[in-house]
């Protein structure tokens, strides 16, 4: 495994994410931003933010595994949610959860959360891309 989450002394404990990712692999996988969409291009969740982080993270999950990677191998999230106010983090944390339990593991790397206006279609609530590090 190329990467090592850790939570600094100084830095805040978040329950979703780990502040630091140290890599120590040589090959670098960009994902493009998943949307809640399954394989036939049909959004999933239409009007629910927990499942449609749940598909996004599936979705990484999928896209991770077609290079032979896991959540594991991560070393960023950047997720960006449409309309963002913090009252709805319980709901991505619930989506996080749910598609924990499908994939396994705790994917837990460093995460930047970002409120957009809009995402590419009307019916998207969230879109979720990761960088990860092969050894």
């Amino acid at each position: 495994m190329a990467i090592t989450l850790t939570n600094p002394a100084g830095l805040p404990e978040v329950g979703l994410y780990r502040q630091v990712a140290v890599a120590s692999g040589s090959r670098l996988v960009f994902l493009a931003g998943q949307v809640s969409v399954d394989a036939e291009g049909a959004t999933v969740g239409v009007g629910d933010l927990a499942a449609q982080v749940e598909r996004c993270y599936l979705n990484v999950a999928t896209a991770l595994s077609a290079v032979g990677a896991t959540f594991d191998d991560v070393a960023k999230l950047t997720v960006y949610l449409v309309d963002w106010t913090p009252d709805k983090m319980p709901l991505v944390a619930e989506g996080v959860a749910r598609a924990t339990d499908r994939i396994g593991g705790t994917p837990l790397p460093p995460l930047t959360g970002i409120g957009v206006a809009a995402l590419a279609a009307p019916d998207l609530l969230v879109e979720v891309e990761a960088t990860a590090v092969l050894a």
